[in-house]
Order: structure tokens, then sequence, then C-alpha cells
């Protein structure tokens, strides 16, 4: 029974909290590799881009609810991210046509572009800011529990309860959906294929009649639903408040660069890489090391690696780590 109780609380606390974040990061970073892939620079506005899409969500759920629209027992957010969506890559199309279209055509470096981002992040934050504020924001029927921690021990007699929010399965089955999609498209499609050509050899897809400005419109269009999803589904599931999805930058950054920069498929495992590192390294097992060990051995102290304080110091070190022993990640980058 002390076992059972240890995996419950390790899955409450630890497991089905990083399924969730992970899922979160995988979106968010298969976006970042898609732009790097295919644009050649490492875009640092995307956490603000995620921030601009999930503000109008907020607003969107908001205006729904106000007119009495809902879906029962979902969220009404899934109502608003269509409409969030839209302008989200009415924004990005924007900013690139703009921006980054400038320095493209000029053949600029990576670095320049790289530092252009930063210049955008800013201003988005800004937009943002004077939008909404720069407080807590919440979607107000978004935190609904499918089982709470006290019915679950009720149910089973045990010491240690299980709690699961409805946002965390729907966080979970709507990040599988989208990175099925994401893939079949890349993979079947033509246009897909186009992407994929262009990400390789930029010149030899231009010799094959392939349209950089298509590719170069379709892939801003694609990172702007990433953004609104991953960030729609963070906000859900925690809060929604700008500066944090700046701060989720490192270790989204992180996640596509464990995976491998320029590859879908890597960038969303390395989501799930860098969000269990983080939760299992800054969780304390004083209390899961006490239901396994006898009782002159159980722990005084936390036994926790790390402060959740410095939980990005987690994404960091992997990142570092990976940069210096395996820079192409898990898989080979720049693959699409």
């Amino acid at each position: 029974m002390d076992f059972v109780n240890a995996i419950v609380l390790l899955s409450n606390f630890v497991i089905v909290p990083a399924l969730s974040y992970g899922s979160q990061l995988a979106l968010g970073a298969i976006g970042v590799t898609l732009i790097y892939g295919i644009l050649r620079f490492a875009n640092f506005a995307y956490g603000d881009l995620m921030a601009f899409g999930t503000m109008f969500a907020i607003l969107f759920t908001w205006f729904f609810q106000s007119i009495g629209i809902s879906l029962g027992v979902l969220p009404t957010a899934l109502l608003a991210i269509p409409f969030a969506i839209i302008i989200a890559i009415l924004f990005s199309l924007l900013i690139d046509k703009f921006v980054f279209s400038y320095y493209r055509i000029k053949k600029s470096p990576p670095v320049t572009l790289a530092m252009v981002s930063i210049g955008v992040m800013f201003v988005i934050n800004a937009i943002i800011r004077i939008i909404i504020g720069p407080f807590d924001r919440r979607f107000f029927d978004g935190e609904r529990f499918i089982i709470r921690a006290n019915e679950f021990k009720e149910m089973t007699g045990l010491n240690e309860g299980l709690a699961i929010k409805s946002t965390q399965v729907l966080t979970l089955f709507v990040t599988i959906v989208v990175a099925l999609i994401l893939f079949w498209f890349l993979n079947k499609t033509r246009t897909g294929k186009s992407m994929r050509a262009y990400s390789d050899n930029e010149d030899l897809a231009l010799l094959s009649g392939i349209s950089p400005e298509r590719v170069v419109m379709i892939t801003w269009i694609i990172a702007a639903i990433l953004a609104t999803i991953a960030g729609t589904l963070y906000g859900l599931d925690k809060s929604f408040k700008p500066f944090t999805y700046f701060n989720n930058l490192l270790p989204i950054f992180a996640a596509a660069i464990v995976g491998g920069i320029g590859n879908p498929l890597g960038a969303f495992l390395g989501g799930y890489v860098i969000a269990f590192s983080e939760i299992f390294i800054t969780y304390a097992y004083k209390k899961f090391f006490a239901y396994l060990l006898p009782e002159s051995l159980e722990p005084n102290t936390l036994i926790q690696l790390l402060s959740t304080d410095y939980k990005f110091a987690v994404s960091f070190s992997i990142l570092v780590i990976v940069l210096l022993f395996r820079p192409s990640g898990i898989f080979k980058g720049r693959v699409l």
C-alpha cells in the first residue's frame, strides 16, 4: 500500500503536471524550430507571439461568456481559439511584411534577424500590456477537475490523492492531435514537401519552381497557429500573465535544441524531455521516500536537488550540455 501511495504521490505532483507542461512546450518548440529551419533565424519574439494569441483567446472567451455562449463542460476558450488564431496569423504576416522581409531580401545574416526579433518581442509585449494589462488574467471556466484529490482518496482508500484537471487532459489530447496533423502535413502534402525541400536546400528548391514567398507565408501561418494553441493551453492550465510567456522562451528554445533545431519531431520530444527534467529535479522527494523506506531510514530533509525558484536553470543547463556534446540534438537538426 505504501508503494501505491508513493506512485500516486509522484503521479500527482510530477508525472501529470510534466505531461501537461511538456505538451505546451512541445507545441511552442515546434513553432520555433519551423521558423529556424525555414527562415534561418532564432525568433526570440515567439514567446510574446504566444502571449499575443492567448490574449485574444481570453478576450473572445470573455465576450462569449458575456453573451451566454459556452461549451458546457468544456472550456469556452475552445470556441475562442479559432478567432484568436486568425488574428495571430494576420499579425504574424504583418510583422513579416513590414519587418523581417526587409532583412530577408537583403540576405542579412541570421544574427541580424535574431536581434531584430528581440526588438519585435518588446513591441509585442508592450501592445499586450496596453490592451489587457500586466496582471494575471483567467479564462474563468477552465479550472474544472475530472477528479479531485479528496474524491480519489475516498474511492481508493489511499492516503494520497490524485487530482486531474480537465485542462491537463485537454492539453495532452490537443497536442497529440495537432502534432499528428502537422507531421502528416509536412510529410504527405505537396506544400509540406515544398517546405521541407526549401529548408533542406533553398537554391535547389527555387530551381524546382517552389515559391519562397508562399513557403514563408505558410511557415508564419503554422507558427502563429501553434503559438496561439500552445499559449492558450498554458493559460488554461495555469493563468495568463504576459511576462510568463517571455520566461517560457528559455525552456521552449531548450526543447527545440535538445530535439535538434529545425526538426519538428525532435522539438516535440524535446518539450517532454525539458518538462520532465525541470519537474523531476525540482520536486521535493521527502514524502515519496518516506513511503518506500523503513521508518528508521526516513529522510529528515526535503531531498530536493534544486529549488523550484531555479527551475529555469535546469533548462539552461540541459541547453548548454547539449550544445557542448551533441549540437545536433537528439535528432539531426535542420530536417523538416
